[in-house]
């Protein structure tokens, strides 16, 4: 009888150590836990990518606002330089005053007063159509209208130049021009009058110590 307790007492343990240890089929078949490195990898790269998409467009951004006022600002220079060459054509397109024309009935007896007037004789005498004295370089044209009225409104005056105004008004007085207005200060040292003379015409006599033929573009 002993040794068969002895014998189930062994046989109990071995149940016991066969029941504790696990076997080799288990641990194959139990389950992983985790992410695999492959898919931790794509995701990564997808990440990336977009980090770089949108670095990419903002860097877009910035570059179409930073260059959007610069190219405002070459246009504007572009447009301000074109204006300038424009303007500076038109204005070479003038040389300045070259005639100022007088409409008169009796182109004889006009002729005659301006010589007196200016001391000179006409440079172009055609008193059919038209009568032309060289002013200092500029032209003062009789042109013969005999309907043209005695007494005409002051439009379009041209000033003549002259060094002593007062001198001058007073002798266009004695040749028998009319006034129309004194002598008169317009700021600057300027001095300004006007008279009409015997045919009609308003004649303007100007000194402007500012001006000096040849000088002023």
């Amino acid at each position: 009888m002993s040794r068969t307790r002895t014998s189930t007492r062994r046989t109990g343990r071995t149940r016991k150590m066969t029941h504790c240890k696990p076997s080799v089929a288990a641990i194959a078949d139990a389950p992983k836990r985790g992410v695999k490195l492959k898919h931790v990898s794509t995701f990564t790269i997808l990440v990336a990518l977009l980090c770089l998409f949108a670095y990419l467009a903002g860097r877009v951004d910035v570059s179409a606002a930073t260059s959007a006022p610069a190219r405002a600002r070459d246009n504007a220079s572009t447009s301000m330089a074109l204006k300038t060459a424009n303007d500076t054509k038109e204005s070479g397109m003038f040389l300045g005053l070259r005639t100022v024309k007088y409409e008169v009935q009796d182109v004889a007896k006009a002729k005659e007063w301006y010589s007196k007037v200016f001391g000179v004789q006409p440079y172009f005498d055609e008193p059919a159509y038209y009568v032309g004295y060289n002013i200092g370089g500029y032209e003062l044209g009789l042109v013969p209208e005999p309907k043209a009225p005695a007494k005409r409104d002051a439009a379009g005056v041209a000033y003549w130049g002259v060094e002593d105004i007062r001198a001058s008004y007073k002798r266009l007085l004695d040749l028998g021009a009319t006034s129309v207005s004194d002598v008169q200060d317009v700021g600057g040292g300027i001095l300004v009058a006007e008279l009409r003379d015997p045919f009609g015409n308003v004649l303007g006599i100007i000194y402007n110590p500012h001006f000096k033929v040849g000088e002023t573009k």
